[in-house]
């Protein structure tokens, strides 16, 4: 089946290359044709070799993208490769999901670069020549300053000259961006909408739907031709943007003779399909194109001046170990690698080692230390014995009468303080005659025998507190342990990220929700105004979002449960035909009941 260009003007036949274009894409294609077609992948065979030998860098196919807006049992079956469904319909729903992803793929692109500018347009004029001369590389670094320091030698305008060159640059990519993204959104919605409106009859009459099928699509693809070709033609002589634009965009297009057959063979069929998706692969490399002259600027490229200050740290830090290294024939280094270690190795004994032994010395060792502790009280009851025989012994004296033995020792105590107080009035008749030195003795074993007791409550006291010493002591390495277990474990979560489970996370998904919910407003609104084609990119914008919550939310929901009715709603979102009162219905209900959804603190 030959294909023919976009372009319905004849070759000059003095134009040897379009000529031998021609012939070259007449004899791929019949090639092509004898062999089996792999509808899992968005290229003919022929160009998966050429991609596969030809690129380094492969594209990772995502893994959830928003689902064809076909029948739920027919949906179902595409995806179980049910053998129901006939291998037509297979081949068309796989040029569905592929055109669907593909497009996707390339607006969440846009709309990533699309923010990046859009927040450099909304900063100040300072932010924007410090955009224009640090953050674009050494090469603008050096050009930019030497420009403004010529503009200020010659007239003194260089910041207004450099403002107006900061937001010329800036505004120049987010209306070429912008304009991307409108004819995307566009072709996204009609091509949503037509398999809408034909999913029933694809799905019971594929034959007859199919080439009708094929043939809108290529119509869509020919009109997205016609909206973003302007970009080549239209392109501005001061341009900022480096290098020149790609070739315009052109599509192949379906001979005029099968789009108006009704009934078409199966080799037209294969042969329509290689053709949308040369299509495809035509528009994928055209944007890719168109892209990366708008994108924004790479990680390194904006923080080089950061980078660099951190080679040059690195550099002298690396010329200043060399300096004290064995190879300048110092031993610091040897030296420091010693004291850190002895350092270690002494924290480790202190606030690791020493404090667990402890803690098991006074849980698995209690025993041993509480027979220690009967001893000592053994040793206070000797000593309030003695001092009782000796109160015995002195009150018998003094009063002449026998004491019992259980007698109180403060009774006899008084005895012995009265007798104190009468020997101290002759004080020398009581050290040579009288009972002085005895009384003295005396209050000394009871002051013995009072020490002996706080110091065997004190001893308690520390007993009973030993494991608290011994925690207080492992406190430190329990801190740095637990920084270190929170930094891994943030690092591993990654919660800034829109997939994460943090509060970050959850804020970025509700903008998101308000976003869609914008959509549809401005859907509506659009609509209401008989503005056709900014109400399809509104739903194509809309679609975009949609997806983009679909995997954002499909890991988190599927843990909590909650993914197979998040599911559809989102795909109920996604329906052309559902009234915006009842979209905006499920989105305010989303964001109630799901968990993935709340703010962290509702659902705390």
């Amino acid at each position: 089946m030959e294909v023919s260009s976009g372009d319905e003007s004849p070759l000059p036949s003095n134009n040897v290359k379009a000529l031998a274009s021609l012939y070259s894409n007449y004899v791929r294609n019949s090639i092509r044709s004898f062999f089996p077609i792999s509808i899992g992948f968005p290229d003919g065979f022929l160009s998966r070799i050429v991609s596969f030998y030809g690129s380094s860098k492969r594209r990772r196919r995502r893994k959830t993208c928003l689902p064809l807006p076909l029948p739920s049992i027919t949906a179902a079956a595409s995806l179980d490769r049910s053998s129901a469904i006939t291998p037509e319909a297979h081949r068309i729903f796989n040029v569905l999901e592929d055109i669907i992803e593909h497009t996707l793929q390339n607006l969440h692109k846009i709309q990533k670069n699309l923010g990046f500018w859009h927040l450099r347009a909304e900063g100040s004029s300072a932010r924007k020549s410090y955009f224009m001369i640090c953050e674009r590389g050494p090469c603008a670094f050096i050009n930019g300053t030497l420009q403004l320091i010529r503009d200020c030698l010659a007239d003194g305008s260089s910041m207004q000259k450099l403002h107006c060159s900061a937001s010329s640059y800036i505004s120049e990519r987010i209306s070429v961006l912008a304009s991307l993204r409108y004819c995307l959104a566009t072709f996204l919605a009609k091509v949503y909408m037509e398999v809408d409106r034909i999913g029933e009859d694809l799905v019971k009459d594929p034959e007859n739907s199919l080439p009708s099928l094929l043939v809108t699509i290529n119509d869509l693809f020919l009109k997205l031709e016609a909206s973003i070709g302007h970009f080549h033609a239209n392109r501005q002589s001061g341009s900022s943007v480096d290098g020149s634009y790609s070739v315009p965009l052109m599509f192949a297009k379906l001979p005029e003779v099968n789009q108006e057959g009704s009934q078409w063979s199966e080799c037209e069929i294969r042969d329509a399909i290689n053709l949308i998706y040369e299509n495809l692969h035509t528009l994928d490399s055209y944007l890719s194109v168109l892209v990366a002259k708008h994108r924004k600027p790479k990680k390194v490229t904006l923080y080089w001046m950061h980078y660099t200050c951190g080679a040059v740290g690195i550099s002298v830090c690396s010329l200043w170990l060399l300096r004290h290294s064995k190879l300048m024939g110092s031993s610091d280094i040897d030296n420091w690698i010693r004291e850190a270690k002895d350092s270690t190795i002494t924290f480790w004994n202190d606030h690791v080692e020493q404090p667990i032994l402890s803690i098991r010395d006074e849980l698995f060792e209690t025993f041993r230390k509480r027979q220690k502790g009967v001893m000592e009280r053994e040793e206070v009851k000797l000593t309030a014995d003695s001092l009782h025989r000796m109160l015995v012994a002195f009150s018998e004296q003094t009063i002449g009468k026998k004491f019992p033995e259980n007698a109180s020792d403060q009774k006899m105590l008084e005895i012995v303080m009265n007798r104190y107080e009468k020997e101290l009035t002759h004080p020398i008749q009581g050290l040579v005659g009288g009972e002085l030195v005895r009384a003295l003795l005396i209050q000394v074993q009871k002051l013995k025998l009072d020490i002996e007791e706080a110091m065997l409550e004190l001893d308690q006291i520390l007993r009973a507190n030993e494991i608290n010493f011994a925690i207080l002591a492992a406190l430190p390495a329990f801190f740095i342990s637990l920084i270190l277990v929170m930094v891994v474990r943030a690092w591993f979560k990654q919660d800034t990220r829109a997939e994460g489970r943090g509060r970050v996370a959850r804020i970025q998904r509700r903008l998101l929700l308000r976003e869609i919910e914008r959509a549809i407003m401005q859907f509506q609104i659009y609509k209401d105004q008989g503005l056709e084609n900014d109400a399809q990119c509104m739903y194509g914008l809309g679609l975009c979002f949609l997806d983009s919550l679909h995997c954002l939310v499909e890991r988190h929901a599927k843990d909590t449960g909650e993914w197979i009715c998040l599911r559809q709603d989102i795909i109920d979102l996604a329906k052309p035909g559902l009234q915006t009162e009842h979209k905006l219905s499920i989105a305010s209900r989303m964001e109630r009941v799901y968990d993935c959804l709340l703010p962290s603190s509702k659902r705390n």
